[in-house]
């Protein structure tokens, strides 16, 4: 099998986590495919190259009440850089499973690697695969991540416990794990959610927090839940979550190094709490 190569950024000399986060916070190289997850019976969507075999991809989780599309500059800007990035649509109601939903990102991650996309032009290495989520999305992610043994990475926007308990699950991980939480979130507080689960992650982790972020600084766009949620979207948190995950996913599933000083360095906007 033919292995499309990952397109890499390219910083100035000095390597500096300002000029990577500038790269990697725009739109990579790749033309952008846009496809439907209806196929495996589960509503959702799917973000992928033109073309390339042999990608890495990662499974979304969306948040309480959200619609998958309220992330599509995220799953769009993965599969821009190389990466298949699909997120399920279902569990949007005001009391959705938990365990339900782990079990359909455990699904469209076997969708993705288990079919080839795009008319047979693009197929996806399952031994390059993640899961993240944003807000029980996150939490569910890693519930997802308990149960399954053929992962590479986790990340979390803004994570949410869970029941099945995400700090029990995130215990038993020892994949590398990116936490993102919002300094200014009142919906899970970093200190009751995020912090927990970094505290007690069986892998390698980064828990990075962004001070001036509020929980809902993830969404794009407009939905009817705004109405009931504390805080906006913010197009700067955007930004930088487009360049630190970006980068840490072509780290952990395209062995690309030169991104490393974005991963645990010094990031203006962001400081870390948890690294080990």
């Amino acid at each position: 099998m033919t292995r499309t190569v990952i397109p890499t950024p390219r910083p100035a000399a000095d390597g500096k986590a300002k000029h990577l986060l500038d790269e990697l916070s725009r739109p990579g190289p790749l033309t952008v495919l846009r496809g439907d997850l209806g196929m495996s019976g589960t509503a959702g969507v799917i973000y992928a190259p033109e073309e390339g075999l042999g990608l890495p991809a990662v499974a979304f989780g969306h948040d309480w009440l959200q619609p998958a599309a309220r992330y599509a500059w995220f799953l769009r800007h993965l599969a821009s850089w190389g990466i298949v990035a699909a997120a399920p649509d279902g569990h949007r109601g005001p009391l959705p499973s938990h365990a339900g939903f782990a079990a359909d990102l455990r699904t469209t991650l076997d969708v993705v690697a288990g079919v080839r996309l795009g008319d047979g032009r693009i197929s996806v290495d399952s031994r390059r695969t993640a899961l993240a989520g944003h807000g029980i999305g996150a939490g569910a992610a890693i519930v997802a991540a308990a149960g399954q043994g053929r992962i590479s990475a986790v990340v979390t926007l803004a994570p949410s416990q869970t029941r099945p308990s995400a700090v029990d699950a995130a215990r038993t991980i020892t994949v590398p794990a990116l936490h993102l939480a919002a300094g200014k979130d009142q919906m899970a507080p970093p200190a009751g959610h995020a912090e927990p689960i970094a505290e007690v992650w069986a892998g390698p982790c980064v828990l990075r927090t962004l001070p001036k972020a509020s929980h809902t600084a993830f969404l794009e766009g407009r939905h009817w839940s705004d109405l009931l949620l504390p805080g906006d979207s913010d197009g700067k948190v955007r930004r930088l979550t487009r360049a630190l995950v970006t980068a840490f996913l072509l780290h952990h599933l395209a062995d690309e190094d030169r991104v490393d000083p974005l991963l645990t360095g010094k990031v203006s906007g962001t400081s870390v709490i948890i690294r080990n």
